[in-house]
């Protein structure tokens, strides 16, 4: 059986190497641009935050989020980091969850991912631009933009999503999906830079501070962050943006931030510490209210923002103006004027409609034989390793499903576990619970039921 594989990014490339351990399948793996995983090779700038080790429905969107429930708990992260581990990537955990390549490099990921579809005998046709798919009789067809024609008895969209153009981000996915029959919803640029009123910003470009980030429209907070912001000529940027840039980007006009540099200290705690620095040191200037505390520039800013003139003296300063500079330091406003566009984001809110697939094979409710993974559904992560971990659990699903003979089995004598609700541990079932096969025991991607 041949299985057509369309787009070798992250998602593609697991689906085609799990659709590959039925060896009887023919893989074909299919990528407009001139090598596989180039998005995959410069995430996470460089470094490619696989996974997160705080994996949980929570962190997933779209308008049917509990879609995503069956993959994600299918390939849960212990499992992911066996699987890895067996293709020979070794890696680290931070305090946050994140896990990244020991090696810090994203090229470490691509390179067993590479090796393995060599070893699997995948072929991996680049610089093919699959403009047009039907379906066949027994099939379906791809038709490239200069003319070639191949055929796949199954066929796994894979294309990724709109973000990150100059990447290989694009709507593809989209077009060739809707010519069978699919629907795409609405799409924004998510996990991006959050551009503001720049009267401010400007200023404090290239500012890294630590705050409590509210994101904020008719006097009521939409989403909430803490961490680290890096202010940019347009806006915000840095994870903590990020984060709140999918709900900027769907909320609509009339959006707000208002940003804490202080959200470890009350307004009575850091205002004591305004007066006694007034106290112990009288003749300092009111530029340097926040030395010690925030960066310089941001601090004057601070300054120049509750109406203080810069030179003037400490000992001059009434309660009531340092108050002020307080209530700035702790509600830094905003106004938000949208985000960055999708050449500059890393993953796209909305896709092709969920509600149109199987979440527990991935495959079409209305092209049978048609299966989709990764970026270009209807579901996208938070930043900190959830999308890349949304494509590989979809492209196991998808490969696993789209690669099973034409009698309903694979290789495997085993079934995907899964029990619903509950997520799954992170590491494999003790015997008794489910007994383990001894192919699974070895690419840890399936348990026996008993």
């Amino acid at each position: 059986m041949t299985i057509a594989v369309i787009g070798a990014g992250a998602s593609g490339m697991m689906a085609a190497l799990t659709a590959a351990e039925t060896p009887e399948n023919e893989i074909l793996l299919f990528e407009r641009q001139a090598r596989v995983g180039r998005k995959l090779a410069v995430t996470g700038n460089g470094r490619c935050n696989l996974t997160n080790r705080n994996i949980r429905l929570s962190h997933y969107h779209g308008e049917q989020p509990e879609f995503a429930r069956f993959a994600l708990e299918s390939f849960y992260v212990g499992r992911t980091l066996a699987f890895f581990e067996r293709l020979g990537l070794l890696t680290v955990t931070e305090d946050s969850g994140k896990v990244y390549p020991l090696s810090d490099q994203a090229s470490s990921v691509l390179d067993v991912l590479r090796f393995a579809l060599s070893a699997q005998g995948a072929n991996i046709v680049t610089s093919c631009d699959v403009v047009e798919v039907k379906h066949k009789a027994r099939g379906y067809e791809a038709l490239s933009a200069t003319g070639e024609t191949y055929f796949g008895d199954k066929l796994i969209i894979a294309c990724g999503g709109a973000a990150g153009k100059r990447l290989g981000g694009s709507k593809s996915g989209y077009h060739l999906l809707e010519q069978l029959g699919h629907s795409t919803t609405a799409l924004f640029p998510s996990l991006t830079q959050i551009k503001t009123d720049p009267a401010y910003v400007k200023a404090l470009k290239g500012v890294r501070a630590d705050a409590h980030v509210r994101l904020r429209k008719d006097d009521e907070t939409l989403q909430d962050s803490f961490g680290e912001v890096q202010f940019t000529d347009f806006g915000l940027s840095g994870p903590e943006a990020f984060t709140l840039s999918r709900a900027a980007a769907t909320g609509g006009g009339g959006q707000g931030l208002a940003l804490d540099f202080f959200r470890e200290y009350g307004d009575s705690v850091l205002l004591d510490m305004l007066q006694e620095k007034r106290e112990k040191l009288p003749e300092l200037a009111a530029e340097d209210l926040f030395a010690g505390m925030l960066q310089s520039r941001l601090g004057r800013m601070i300054v120049k923002r509750a109406g203080l003139k810069y030179q003037t003296k400490l000992k001059e300063l009434s309660d009531e103006q340092l108050l002020a500079c307080v209530k700035i330091a702790k509600w830094f406003t905003l106004a938000v004027e949208g985000v960055m566009g999708f050449d500059s984001a890393q993953v796209t809110a909305g896709g092709v409609s969920t509600r149109e697939f199987d979440s527990r094979t991935l495959e079409s409710t209305i092209s049978p034989g048609l299966f989709v993974c990764g970026e270009v559904l209807d579901i996208d992560g938070d930043c900190g390793g959830y999308n890349l971990h949304w494509a590989w659990a979809t492209g196991l699903v998808a490969g696993q499903a789209a690669g099973k003979r034409h009698d309903g089995s694979s290789s495997c004598r085993c079934s995907m576990y899964w029990k619903a609700k509950a997520p799954l541990p992170d590491t494999m079932p003790e015997r008794g619970a489910g007994e383990v096969c001894s192919t699974v025991r070895q690419d840890f991607l399936a348990v026996i039921l008993i």
